[in-house]
């Protein structure tokens, strides 16, 4: 039977700036904390996750708070609430209270200007693709040295993905997603009213074949977004001569926009808050509704 420490007696308690519930923390938080509890993942890939919700506003954490005595550790009982809390047997609040004591005590970094400074252990495998983008400098021919950079510039690209973003299979691919207001994921309205909603995502072909993502018009796209009456066609996107080409293992980044309607069996993305829009993945091999959360 476990020993339950008493986190208040332990923390300098900070603020939580939302009540905390299962919709607000993200699945994918609970398998990290599940599987960092367990050791089979190191301490950097954990807190990595959970600058994620820092980042997206699901932890609100002030950067005044951090005591003087400051630590590069993390106290051992804080990996034994990320357990508990996986396993349901304590209250989401009892863990954002024990990361937030990860920022009091300095193991995790805000500053005042943004909320992506941390102080976070580089992992072991972000380290090595670092090493190796590094290397590429010792490369004497150029275009080698470009090949090497690119390709090693690619892999810390898919690293980072992998890190912070939700994973979306659909048969032979991986989609990897950031949601909205992550880098180049947004949703704007311009003065003259028009909604622009900008979508970046990974894609990973983790199949021994070639497979190719089609999207040759407007009209004739595997992708597009719904608000469940309506299907909206894409305004600009980065697909050429109409599909992206992956050779097993190969990955490429994306982009879509959707807003005026440019002609060619395209429509004009029209915004209601009152609305559910989802992005649509309908390739030959599998389809898909991502949840964009614009609401």
């Amino acid at each position: 039977m476990k020993t339950y420490i008493t986190i208040a007696a332990m923390l300098v308690m900070l603020p939580i700036a939302h009540s905390a519930n299962a919709e607000m923390v993200p699945s994918w938080i609970k398998n990290n904390a599940e599987w960092w509890a367990t050791d089979q993942i190191e301490d950097a890939d954990f807190l990595h996750g959970i600058q994620f919700l820092i980042a997206q506003q699901i932890i609100s954490v002030p950067a005044t708070q951090v005591t003087a005595q400051s630590s590069e550790a993390i106290p051992a009982w804080v990996k034994n609430t990320a357990g508990w809390w996986a396993a349901g047997e304590i209250k989401d609040s009892e863990f954002l209270n024990a990361i937030q004591h990860l920022v009091t005590i300095g193991v995790i970094a805000v500053g005042t200007d943004s909320q992506d400074a941390e102080r976070v252990p580089e992992s072991s495998e972000l380290r090595a693709l670092n090493d190796d983008l590094e290397s590429c400098q010792e490369i004497k021919k150029a275009y080698q040295r470009i090949d090497c950079e690119k390709a090693a510039k690619e892999a810390i690209t898919v690293y980072e993905y992998k890190k912070d973003a939700q994973l979306i299979q659909v048969g032979p691919i991986n989609y990897y997603w950031k949601g909205i207001g992550s880098e180049g994921n947004s949703l704007e309205i311009t003065e003259s009213g028009q909604a622009l909603l900008s979508i970046r995502m990974l894609a990973e072909n983790i199949s021994s074949d070639k497979v190719a993502l089609k999207c040759t018009s407007p009209q004739v796209c595997s992708y597009d977004v719904t608000d469940g009456s309506t299907e909206f066609k894409y305004s600009g996107m980065d697909f050429i001569s109409g599909q992206i080409v992956l050779n097993p293992g190969g990955v490429v980044e994306f982009n879509m926009l959707f807003g005026p309607n440019i002609g060619y069996g395209g429509t004009q993305f029209i915004y209601d808050p009152a609305k559910d829009y989802h992005f649509r993945i309908s390739e030959d091999f599998g389809q898909v509704q991502v949840p964009l959360g614009l609401g």
